[in-house]
């Protein structure tokens, strides 16, 4: 195994040349852990910063206390954009229509909608996310109870560019801003599917940290924004608070009733809320074929019947996926 520090140099490397190869006019800047490391990197780029974040008002919006601290630290024109939660509810029905889904995880894709229409308003052209940092390097709590030969296995699944998959490439095509994802890039891919496993995950003092290797390759500059907890973008930005307020429209007996008169087992009143515009500003889930339905059952959604390409596990249309075993039990693509 590599030395920790011989690791933690050639990512440095390897990250810098990404981010130089991937600038852009603006990060996308959360104030977490790969936002922050881009913001970072990029500090000898030679160019003129700009960072955008996002927060709704009246929450605890933590994301952008972090994200003002790393802008200064690292000289970007920093613009915070704040909405209230009935901005962010009128915006709903355009993120959906860009995205084309109802998945539940829409609050954070508005985060990213609003700052990509922010960055359109003001000429820029192209944006820089964090996309890639927590699938290739286990930021997600649920990778981190997988044994090393496990979380090797499925960040090598998630890796297979047909599966990897974010929305902020759909809403910068919908918007006309290009999107630059240094940690997508073939270099850094690589260098992280051959890193220890042991070097993605660690436990220090009781409690298990994603990402460790970056955490640990930039915590001078970054402090205690490299040890900062993995968070949603909903979370951090107060997005979350919408699905309380959602919640509220729709009773029980109202979603019981919803979900016999459209078949669907929906996985809470969110989940119903956003189908409810889905029907309106996309139409009909498109389904699979009866004939598909019969031959081969994992290849449909079970709760929206739409087709699920081959190998795949998680449904772009409705947000559903398989438990993590699915992944692990010899069905990923063979090539892998």
């Amino acid at each position: 195994m590599k030395k920790e520090d011989d690791v933690c140099s050639r990512l440095r490397e390897l990250l810098s040349d990404a981010v130089k190869r991937n600038t852009a006019d603006a990060l996308l800047l959360s104030g977490g852990l790969d936002t922050s490391i881009l913001a970072a990197a990029s500090e000898d780029a030679g160019r003129n910063k700009l960072a955008l974040t996002v927060f709704m008002k009246e929450t605890p919006a933590l994301d952008s206390e972090y994200a003002k601290r790393v802008a200064q630290e690292f000289f970007y024109e920093h613009h915070l954009i704040s909405i209230t939660e009935n901005e962010a509810l009128e915006k709903i029905p355009e993120v959906i229509r860009a995205v084309e889904n109802f998945d539940p995880a829409l609050p954070n894709d508005l985060v990213i909608y609003v700052a990509l229409k922010e960055a359109k308003k003001l000429g820029i052209k192209s944006v820089m996310t964090g996309d890639g940092a927590d699938e290739l390097f286990a930021g997600y709590s649920y990778m981190h109870e997988l044994s090393h030969e496990e979380l090797n296995k499925y960040i090598r699944y998630l890796s297979n560019s047909k599966t990897m998959y974010f929305s902020s490439n759909k809403l910068g095509d919908y918007l006309g801003v290009e999107i630059k994802q240094p940690y997508l890039d073939t270099e850094i891919v690589d260098f992280a599917l051959d890193i220890n496993p042991g070097l993605k995950v660690k436990e220090i003092e009781g409690e298990k940290y994603g990402k460790w290797i970056l955490r640990k390759t930039y915590e001078k500059e970054l402090g205690e924004v490299a040890w900062r907890k993995k968070e949603a973008i909903e979370f951090g930005s107060g997005t979350t608070k919408l699905r309380d307020i959602i919640a509220l429209k729709i009773s029980d007996a109202e979603f019981n009733a919803k979900k016999r008169e459209y078949k669907m087992e929906f996985m809470n009143k969110e989940h119903l809320f956003f189908y409810e515009i889905y029907k309106e500003v996309v139409g009909e889930v498109p389904k699979a074929t009866a004939m598909m339905m019969k031959a081969k059952e994992r290849n449909v959604c079970p709760i929206c019947k739409a087709e699920l390409p081959e190998n795949q596990f998680h449904c772009y249309i409705c947000g559903f996926s398989y438990p993590i075993s699915k992944y692990l039990e010899g069905n990923a693509p063979s090539h892998l």
